[in-house]
């Protein structure tokens, strides 16, 4: 199976070096998404590029969201409910119709920059060290503001019907439950097929626990 891999802010499909040799040894074909992220990017431009991927895959592909590009997995279940395998959420929850993307962070001359790490204290980057975190900054690269605050549309009810992964790394299958009970995820809650497991790392498994994310990604 194609595995479509989409970075979630501030990254790109590099984040995905250390996943993509554990997916391949388990027999499946990953594909690092690459997003458009220069500053004058638009969310319709990025779901442009995950649709291009999705239409290129052999089969039907699986689509994988890092963080906040959960939704832009799940914008690609909609577009193409009969094309997509299955979606997974990676430390994230696709946002419902109408909402802004991502609109998360301050957003300075067109763009969201990373906040530096005081935002993400405790569970989120507990697993990184000092180095982990100094490159990451170093090489963060800025969201555009077309993209975090575009809004996001979805309009086929088919995409209930795509079975969904959510997989769990800075909080726990139930603590994710629970969300999706109060209401707080209320995407989720109309899926039909939904499966969350555990995965003991920080909010960037992908550069702490590839090996082990990478099983969790694989039928």
């Amino acid at each position: 199976m194609d595995i479509l891999l989409i970075p979630g802010l501030w990254l790109d499909a590099s984040a995905w070096d250390d996943v993509v040799p554990a997916i391949e040894a388990l027999g499946h074909r990953p594909v690092p998404v690459s997003l458009p992220l220069h500053a004058s990017a638009t969310l319709d431009d990025q779901v442009a590029a995950v649709l291009a991927a999705v239409d290129a895959a052999s089969g039907r592909p699986m689509v994988v969201g890092h963080s906040a590009a959960a939704t832009l997995a799940w914008l690609a279940a909609d577009a193409r409910p009969e094309r997509v395998a299955k979606v997974a959420f990676v430390g994230g929850f696709p946002a419902a119709d109408g909402r802004a993307y991502a609109d998360f962070f301050e957003v300075r001359d067109g763009v969201m920059p990373f906040p530096g790490w005081e935002p993400f204290e405790g569970p989120d980057s507990a697993d990184l060290g000092e180095q982990a975190r100094h490159d990451f900054a170093a090489a963060a690269i800025p969201a555009p503001a077309g993209v975090v605050q575009g809004v996001v549309r979805l309009t086929d009810e088919r995409r209930f019907d795509v079975p969904v992964l959510v997989v769990c790394p800075e909080f726990t299958p139930a603590e994710a439950q629970e969300w999706i009970a109060a209401g707080d995820v209320p995407e989720l809650a109309k899926a039909k097929h939904l499966d969350l497991v555990d995965l003991d790392s920080g909010h960037w498994p992908m550069f702490t626990r590839p090996t082990e994310l990478a099983r969790l990604l694989t039928p």
